[in-house]
């Protein structure tokens, strides 16, 4: 079988009419005084007309080191790799996610899924809608933070005209046990498959 095409980040991938962004890494001069390493643009993906995500950062383990600059390379190697799902297994990803403007369509089939992650999303523009697998709903706006502790959850962007955009931090967690039962990671999103799949490698 063969694999997926990977996704494609790029400065000029950016969908939204949002503010760029730019990415700022910390370290240190031979003295040990804190020094910029490095400043980039956001580098974005396409996920399909109306949503795109900026990868910020990674880490491949709980206990990161700084030392020589390895994390730093280990999260290059893995962006380069194309192999990175919504998680880093036992390590952490930041992303930044713009939703487009709801559609009849998109309103009604919101992106449902669950990692096995403790996630904190943090939103930064507009207004989006936390969904639960329950029936509940929470309206966020900016400035709101959900803490995601490895539920089945969906992100709608409540608004029918402006974009929205929500920053993530997704910690690799142990899986949830509810009455005996573990809850496996899952995603019933309406993507193209491709797409899907990447991201469905490692939930």
């Amino acid at each position: 079988m063969s694999s997926s095409p990977k996704l494609e980040y790029s400065e000029s991938n950016q969908l939204s009419p949002l503010p760029a962004v730019e990415r700022h890494i910390t370290g240190h001069n031979d003295d040990g005084l804190a020094v910029f390493h490095s400043s980039k643009p956001g580098a974005w993906a396409k996920l399909g007309p109306s949503l795109a995500f900026n990868v910020v950062y990674t880490t491949s383990v709980p206990k990161p080191s700084m030392n020589n600059d390895i994390d730093i390379s280990t999260h290059e190697s893995v962006m380069e790799s194309g192999k990175l799902g919504l998680v880093s297994p036992n390590g952490s990803v930041c992303r930044m996610v713009d939703f487009g403007p709801s559609t009849t369509d998109a309103h009604a089939k919101p992106i449902m899924h669950r990692t096995q992650s403790l996630d904190y999303g943090i939103v930064l523009e507009g207004e989006v809608e936390c969904v639960l697998d329950s029936g509940e709903v929470r309206l966020m706006k900016r400035g709101d933070i959900a803490v995601q502790r490895g539920t089945m959850h969906a992100w709608r962007n409540a608004s029918t005209t402006e974009w929205a955009r929500i920053i993530f931090v997704l910690l690799s967690a142990e899986k949830v046990n509810v009455q005996g039962q573990e809850l496996e990671a899952d995603f019933k999103g309406e993507l193209p498959e491709a797409v899907k799949n990447q991201l469905a490698g490692e939930l």
